[in-house]
C-alpha cells in the first residue's frame, strides 16, 4: 500500500511542477505585450526595439526546443529541467533588472533558451511519472494550465504593469523559479532517452538562418530594403535555411528531417500553423499597442478587452475536439483559421483613432471562436500524418514552427506598420496598422487554403490501409532517434493515441 501511495504522491508533485514549469514559459509568449507601451516610456527605443523584446524570446524558443529536449535525452531529462529553469529563473530578474532596452532584449533572449531546454522536457517527465491509466487526465490538465497562461498572458502583463510596475511581469517568475528548482530535485525521478543525438549543424544552421530573416525584417524598414546590412542578413539567412533544408535531406539523424514534408498533410498543416501563428502574434502586438497609445485605455483594461480572443479557447477547444473526432480534423481546422482570418479582417474595417470597443467586440469573438476551433484538431492533423515512431519529432517540428511563425509575424506586420505610419497620431498609428491587419488576416487564409490540400481523413485511411496491405510496418526502422527530441516522443508508448489530451497541449505553446 505504500508503494501505491509514493507513487501517486510523485505523479501529484510531477503534475504540478511540470504544469507550473509549463505556464511559466507559456506566459512569457503573450505577457510582454501590454507592457510595451510602459516599456517603450521607461527604457526608450524605437519600433523595432520593441520588437525585438517579443521576438528574441520566441526565436530562441523556436530554434532550440528540439535541441533542448534532445539534450535531456542524452544528459538527464531532470538534470536538463533543472537547468533550464534555472536560466529562466535567472533570465526573468536579469529582465527584470534590465537598465535598459538592449540589456532587456538580451535576458528576453537569455529567457528563450531556458524555455526551450525546459518546456519540452515537461511532458516527458509527466510521462514518466504518471501511470498509463491516468496519463489522459493529467495530460488535460497541463493542457489546460497552459491554455491558460496563453489566454491570461496580456491581462497578467497588463494588470502588473498598471498596478505595481512592468518589470514585475519578468519578477513573477523569480519565485515561482525558486519554489520549483528544489522540487524538480527532489520529487522528479531522472530517465534518459535512447539512442538520443545531437544535431549541432541542424541548430547552428536553423538559428542562423532565422536570425538573419528576421534580423532583416526588422531592420529593414530603419535602414532600407537595399541597403547591405539588410540584404546581408536576408541572403545570409536564406544560403542558411537552404543549407538546413539540404542537411535534413542528407545528414545523419538531423533534428528536422525533410522526408516528412513528403506527406502532403504533414506540409499542409505545418504551414498552416506558421502561417496562423504569423498573422496572430503580429495582431496582438500591435493591437496591443493601440488600445493604450490611440484609445487611451490602460494596461488593465486592454488586456481585458483581449480576453475575448485569447481567452475564448478555454471555452470552445472541448467543442473543437468533439467535433473533430465526428467530422474528421481538416474541415474544422479550416474553419477555425478563416473565422481568424474574417476576424483580423473585420478589425482592418472598423478600426479608427475612436473606434468605440463595442464596435471591436465581434471581431474579437471570431477570432477566439477561430483559434480555438484551430488547437485542438490541429494536434490530431500533426500527429495522424506520420508514422507513430515519428509523432514526438513531428510534435516538435510543429512547436518550433509555431513559434517561428510568432517571431516573423511581429517582425513582418511591424515592418509594414513602420512603412505606412506611426506613433506621431493616432490616424498615423491607424495608417499602419489597417494594412498590418490585412496581411495578417491574408497569411491565416493562406493557413485556411493550405489545410484544404491535406488529404481528407477518408484519403488518409485508405492511404494507411494499402500502406499495411504493401506490409510497409517498419515504424521502428524508419525511427530516426529523435522522437523524444519533440518532448512529446513517450505519449505514444504510454498508450495515448495521436491527437488526444497528451498532443493537445504542446500545441497551445503560443
Amino acid at each position: 500500500m505504500n508503494q501505491p501511495e509514493a507513487r501517486r504522491g510523485s505523479a501529484a508533485w510531477a503534475l504540478v511542477i511540470t504544469s507550473v514549469a509549463g505556464f511559466m514559459a507559456a506566459l512569457d509568449n503573450l505577457v510582454v505585450t501590454t507592457a510595451l507601451p510602459s516599456i517603450r516610456k521607461d527604457l526608450g527605443g524605437a519600433l523595432h526595439d520593441l520588437e525585438w523584446t517579443v521576438s528574441a524570446y520566441t526565436l530562441t524558443f523556436a530554434v532550440l526546443l528540439m535541441f533542448g529536449a534532445a539534450l535531456g535525452d542524452r544528459f538527464g531529462r531532470r538534470r536538463l529541467f533543472v537547468a533550464g529553469l534555472a536560466v529562466f529563473t535567472g533570465a526573468s530578474a536579469a529582465a527584470a533588472l534590465a537598465p535598459g532596452i538592449d540589456a532587456l532584449i538580451a535576458a528576453r533572449a537569455v529567457q528563450g533558451v531556458g524555455a526551450a531546454v525546459m518546456m519540452p522536457l515537461t511532458l516527458t517527465l509527466l510521462t514518466a511519472a504518471v501511470p498509463p491509466a491516468k496519463r489522459g487526465m493529467a495530460f488535460g490538465i497541463w493542457g489546460a494550465v497552459n491554455g491558460l497562461a496563453v489566454a491570461a498572458g496580456p491581462l497578467i502583463g497588463g494588470s502588473l504593469t498598471e498596478h505595481i510596475s512592468w518589470p514585475w511581469i519578468f519578477w513573477l517568475n523569480v519565485p515561482l523559479g525558486l519554489a520549483l528548482l528544489p522540487l524538480a530535485r527532489l520529487r522528479l525521478a531522472e530517465s534518459y532517452g535512447p539512442g538520443a543525438r545531437l544535431d549541432i549543424t541542424g541548430t547552428i544552421l536553423a538559428s542562423g538562418g532565422l536570425f538573419g530573416i528576421v534580423y532583416g525584417l526588422i531592420r529593414g524598414p530603419i535602414a532600407g530594403w537595399t541597403s547591405t546590412t539588410v540584404l546581408t542578413a536576408l541572403i545570409a539567412g536564406a544560403a542558411l535555411l537552404g543549407g538546413f533544408v539540404y542537411h535534413g535531406i542528407h545528414g545523419k539523424a538531423p533534428m528536422l528531417p525533410m522526408r516528412l514534408f513528403r506527406s502532403r498533410a504533414f506540409t499542409g498543416i505545418n504551414v498552416a500553423s506558421l502561417l496562423m501563428f504569423l498573422g496572430m502574434f503580429g495582431a496582438i502586438f500591435l493591437l496591443s499597442q493601440y488600445m493604450q497609445g490611440v484609445l487611451g485605455y490602460s494596461p488593465t483594461q486592454a488586456g481585458l478587452r483581449m480576453l475575448p480572443w485569447t481567452g475564448m479557447p478555454m471555452i470552445v477547444a472541448p467543442i473543437a475536439g468533439a467535433l473533430s473526432d465526428r467530422i474528421g480534423g481538416r474541415p474544422v481546422v479550416a474553419a477555425g483559421l478563416a473565422l481568424q482570418a474574417l476576424g483580423l479582417a473585420w478589425l482592418g474595417l472598423v478600426l479608427t483613432p475612436d473606434t468605440s470597443y463595442a464596435a471591436q467586440l465581434p471581431a474579437f469573438v471570431v477570432s477566439g471562436i477561430g483559434m480555438a476551433l484551430f488547437f485542438a484538431p490541429a494536434a490530431n492533423l500533426v500527429m495522424s500524418s506520420v508514422r507513430p515512431s515519428e509523432q514526438g519529432i513531428a510534435s516538435g517540428a510543429n512547436n518550433a514552427l509555431r513559434e517561428v511563425g510568432g517571431a516573423l509575424g511581429v517582425a513582418v506586420m511591424a515592418s509594414i506598420f513602420s512603412a505606412q505610419g506611426g506613433y506621431e497620431s493616432g490616424q498615423s498609428f491607424i495608417d499602419g496598422l489597417v494594412p498590418a491587419l490585412w496581411v495578417g488576416a491574408g497569411a491565416v487564409a493562406l493557413a485556411a487554403v493550405a489545410v484544404l490540400f491535406t488529404p481528407s481523413r477518408r484519403q488518409a485511411r485508405r492511404a494507411a490501409e494499402a500502406e499495411a496491405a504493401a506490409g510497409t510496418g517498419n515504424e521502428s526502422a524508419a525511427g530516426t532517434g529523435n522522437e523524444s527530441a519533440a518532448g512529446t516522443g513517450n505519449e505514444s508508448a504510454a498508450g495515448t493515441p495521436a491527437g488526444t489530451e497528451a498532443e493537445k497541449p504542446g500545441l497551445i505553446v503560443a
